[in-house]
């Protein structure tokens, strides 16, 4: 367990703590540590898959002859255990510990899944209600949305891997839960910015705005449950329950063709949440910040954040 405050040796004719430079002697080296460690474990992560995309994946394809959608296939599966080959190599090897953020828990996925499309759901249904989210046909379900399905599972876990077991937890143990948690949601925020070409400078403030707390709020979900696979449930369904609206997925349209039904907004940007997709609306940035606000609380109340390192004893 740590303890979140420096650790004070004292007795009835001094006390003795921490000078300013052994502080910043300290900083440099868990400064220098963590640095070190994102990059080997980035470097991990994008070797990995590369190796798969550039070297393995063509040779499967030309000795398989492979189809298009078997290759597709493929490759999403080969990225993806690869990437988290590379992960699990890393914490073995460097952090030298168990990796249990990997373990397997059925039911806390299931509740992870749900909770994420209900959250998002809450601000498609309001669009809806409030006559501002328009369905103009039904096309039903597609076989198609199996492979959008997989594609979106793909991606969620992957970024988990990047931004909260990598990003995230590395800077965590350096400099605890709460800067780690703001710097790599807005890193996350600004990544997604690249998604909505030619946005207005009032449409990217809102994405940044509503990417940094979507991506606190995941975050969040895996301070709590300290599980990868929990968190990209929740993450993977999110996307997946904005994809069956037929509405854009974080300024992505490429699947609206294939969801079941054909949908189309009417009103104001921060409404609807413009180019981005419902995840820019109003009433999605409320529902996550009030969301974020219970998670935090709870916690803080479960003692399941963390103190910057040079502030607390192992």
């Amino acid at each position: 367990m740590h303890i979140y405050a420096f650790s004070y040796k004292c007795n009835l004719a001094t006390m003795q703590v921490p000078r300013v430079g052994d502080l910043s002697l300290l900083d440099l080296r868990v400064t220098a540590q963590t640095v070190l460690k994102l990059l080997l474990a980035s470097g991990a992560l994008l070797g990995s898959v590369q190796i798969f995309r550039l070297l393995l994946l063509p040779e499967l394809q030309a000795t398989f002859q492979l189809s298009d959608p078997a290759t597709s296939a493929l490759r999403r599966a080969g990225i993806l255990l690869f990437a988290l080959f590379a992960y699990w190599l890393y914490v073995r090897l460097i952090e030298n510990r168990k990796v249990d953020e990997l373990r397997f828990k059925p039911i806390g996925i299931a509740l992870g899944a749900m909770s994420g499309a209900a959250l998002i759901s809450i601000t498609t249904l309001s669009l809806l209600a409030l006559g501002v989210y328009e369905i103009t046909s039904a096309r039903g379900l597609q076989s198609e949305l199996l492979g959008v399905a997989g594609l979106i599972l793909t991606a969620a876990i992957l970024e988990e891997i990047a931004f909260r077991a990598i990003l995230f937890r590395i800077i965590e143990n350096a400099w605890g839960t709460m800067p780690a948690l703001w710097l790599q949601s807005l890193i996350f925020a600004v990544v997604h910015l690249a998604n909505v070409e030619g946005a207005s400078a009032a449409e990217a403030i809102t994405t940044v705005i509503s990417g940094t707390l979507i991506g606190a709020f995941w975050t969040m979900v895996f301070v709590i449950s300290r599980n990868l696979w929990i968190t990209a449930a929740n993450h993977a369904a999110w996307n997946f329950a904005i994809i069956l609206t037929g509405l854009q997925l974080s300024g992505l349209d490429y699947w609206r063709a294939l969801a079941p039904f054909e949908s189309r907004y009417n009103g104001p940007a921060w409404l609807t949440g413009g180019a981005f997709g419902p995840e820019d609306s109003i009433i999605t940035i409320m529902v996550i910040a009030l969301s974020l606000v219970a998670l935090m609380y709870w916690a803080k109340k479960k003692n399941r954040l963390i103190g910057a390192r040079a502030f607390r004893t192992d």
